[in-house]
Order: C-alpha cells, then sequence, then structure tokens
C-alpha cells in the first residue's frame, strides 16, 4: 500500500520547484507524501477519511488539497507547466460530462452556481479542454452540463498558453461566427460543417482526424475515479482536482 499510488523520482523532480517556500508557522508534513494521499484519494475515489495512514494524517491531506486549492495552488501549477511545454502550434477543443453524485450538488430547486446543471445525465458538469499537438491539456474549464460548447469556446481559448494556428474541434463548435472570430485571431478552423448547412464547409480532414488525442486525453483523466464521477460540492475543488490529475497524467 505505501507505494500504490507514490509520486515516482521524476515526477517528484517536476513538482517539487512549486513547492511554496519560506511560508511562516509550523514546519509542515512532508509534502511528496502528502501529495501521494491527495493523489491516492483521486485515484482510487475513496473518502478523504479513508486515506491510508502511510500518506500521514488524514486530516493534513485533506487541509493540504482543500487550502492549496482556495489560493489557486493546482490550477497554477497546470498553467505554469503547460506554458513552459506548449507543443506545436495546433490545437483540439473539446468537452466531456461527468456526472454529479447526489453530495456535490445536494438540496432541492434553486440557483446551483457551482458548475452543476441539468443534461440527459441528469446533473453533470461539463469538463472543457484545449490541448496541444501531443494531447496534454493546457486548459481546463468547468461549466455546468447544460452549457454550450461553442459559447464557451472563447473563454477556454482565452487561457492558452501557446501559439495556436490550426484548431481542430466537432460539429458541436460549427458557428459562423466563431470560424470569423477564429480567422480573425490567424487561426485556422479544422471544424467540419453541421449536415444541416445550405453551404457546405471543407475542412481538413488528415488533420481533423488527430482530433483522437483529446478525445484520449479526457478518458486518461477519468482514470482518476473521483474526476470520472464528481463527489467536491465546490466547483474550485474539482477543478484543483482535475488540474492536479492533468499534471500527473500529462506534465510530469
Amino acid at each position: 500500500m505505501a507505494d500504490l499510488f507514490w509520486l515516482s523520482d521524476e515526477q517528484w523532480t517536476v513538482i517539487e520547484p512549486f513547492m511554496p517556500k519560506d511560508q511562516p508557522g509550523p514546519e509542515r508534513k512532508d509534502d511528496r507524501q502528502i501529495i501521494s494521499g491527495i493523489l491516492h484519494v483521486l485515484t482510487s475515489g475513496c473518502r478523504w477519511r479513508d486515506c491510508p495512514a502511510t500518506y500521514g494524517p488524514r486530516t493534513t491531506v485533506y487541509n493540504r488539497f482543500n487550502r492549496w486549492s482556495r489560493r489557486g495552488f493546482w490550477k497554477a501549477m497546470l498553467a505554469a507547466l503547460a506554458t513552459a511545454g506548449w507543443a506545436g502550434d495546433a490545437a483540439a477543443l473539446d468537452s466531456s460530462y461527468v456526472r454529479a453524485h447526489r453530495s456535490a450538488h445536494g438540496g432541492k430547486g434553486g440557483r446551483r452556481p457551482q458548475a452543476i446543471g441539468p443534461s440527459r445525465g441528469g446533473q453533470t458538469t461539463k469538463i472543457h479542454a484545449l490541448t496541444d499537438v501531443l494531447g496534454r491539456p493546457g486548459v481546463l474549464l468547468l461549466t455546468p452540463g447544460n452549457t454550450s460548447d461553442v459559447t464557451t469556446a472563447p473563454a477556454v481559448l482565452a487561457e492558452a498558453p501557446g501559439r495556436i494556428q490550426r484548431l481542430a474541434a466537432d460539429k458541436g463548435y460549427d458557428a459562423d461566427w466563431l470560424r470569423a472570430d477564429l480567422r480573425k485571431s490567424g487561426i485556422t478552423p479544422v471544424i467540419p460543417g453541421k449536415r444541416g448547412r445550405k453551404r457546405k464547409i471543407r475542412h481538413d480532414r488528415p488533420r481533423y482526424r488527430e482530433r483522437w488525442r483529446i478525445e484520449a486525453t479526457f478518458n486518461r483523466l477519468k482514470d482518476y475515479r473521483r474526476i470520472a464521477t464528481r463527489y467536491d460540492k465546490l466547483a474550485r475543488n474539482y477543478a484543483s482536482a482535475l488540474a492536479l490529475a492533468a499534471v500527473i497524467a500529462f506534465w510530469c
């Protein structure tokens, strides 16, 4: 159990420079051990209270995750790694649903601002991702499950960590205004047209086939059970879990 989800030396070499230094107060518990405990919870899907003692006190594991999530630490780490390592000038854009567990949305009626909304699968959260040519996510954005892909695209692209010359996306992003905005920004859209279009859209088919990489990205992220099903009530904490999973799966 002690090394089930332990960070390898190579992974820790990437993560260690981001650890906060010279903070006031008592000395922190071993960062590598505690983050390994966080990863154990994300991967196994267990409750925080069930985190094995080998990773340290379970309250310390949760509090470290929650406190650094509140500071935006995990998302900032992903953004920094993606900015430094963004590959190529081609990118892919897509989204995927995750089912929100009852403990996440809870309550009856009323507004739910925590990136949870009704869809065909019930109460869901939608993960919007922008990946580089190698399929590594540089942007991960959460919206309620009933949010349109195409209307969210500008917000995702605004956070792009590197240069984009070509953007591959599926028919859900087929909108004249989005195509015009992309071209105005110097980005060539690789987006097939919807079947009902009167004017057929031509797109680069060979480059579009490379879009499978972003599908594989979502599959890899959902290997983490607490990513595949959302248990976190706060969108902030779920986004942090998603960022940490992306760092370990793609950038280490």
